[in-house]
């Protein structure tokens, strides 16, 4: 299935509530750390409800380990920008592809978009004026159009 990845997250309802949409639709959460916070905190808790036990959740330590995983050998990795030009839903996308996400509030790094291991940068269309949408809002949109174009494989 998709690999979700998050940058150094830093606000846990949106972890939390990743966790539980992670669980819904059979991907994987990766957390590269640092975290803005202890992934037992009771706000990550409330927002992942009762799903931690039906997510898979992979930590990290920095970027390099998280894309030098075996896991995501050989994965093209799409990171989300408000500042790229290519919409995501010009991407034909496949299982095992890693959806990669930046920190609340400041995005993706500069050296992370330039990375020759990101096969593309991409964006979600908004009107003017927003400067983003919610990380785990965000996440749920690219991740659901990447599995319906897959089938919804695994959904009942």
């Amino acid at each position: 299935m998709f690999h979700v990845m998050f940058l150094e997250p830093r606000i846990p309802p949106n972890t939390g509530n990743a966790i539980r949409m992670v669980a819904g639709t059979g991907a994987t959460l990766h957390l590269v750390e640092p975290l803005g916070f202890d992934l037992s905190e009771p706000q990550l808790r409330r927002a992942g409800l009762d799903y931690h036990d039906l997510a898979s959740v992979v930590v990290h330590p920095d970027l390099d380990t998280a894309l030098g995983s075996p896991a995501l050998a050989g994965s093209r990795v799409f990171a989300f920008t408000a500042h790229a030009e290519r919409w995501y839903i010009d991407i034909a996308f496949r299982p095992g592809d890693v959806l990669l996400f930046g920190p609340e509030p400041t995005g993706l790094p500069a050296d992370v978009l330039g990375d020759a291991r990101v096969t593309e940068r991409l964006r979600i269309p908004m009107v003017q004026g927003p400067r983003s949408l919610n990380l785990s809002n965000s996440a749920a949109v690219v991740t659901y159009e990447a599995w319906r174009q897959v089938g919804f494989a695994g959904a009942q």
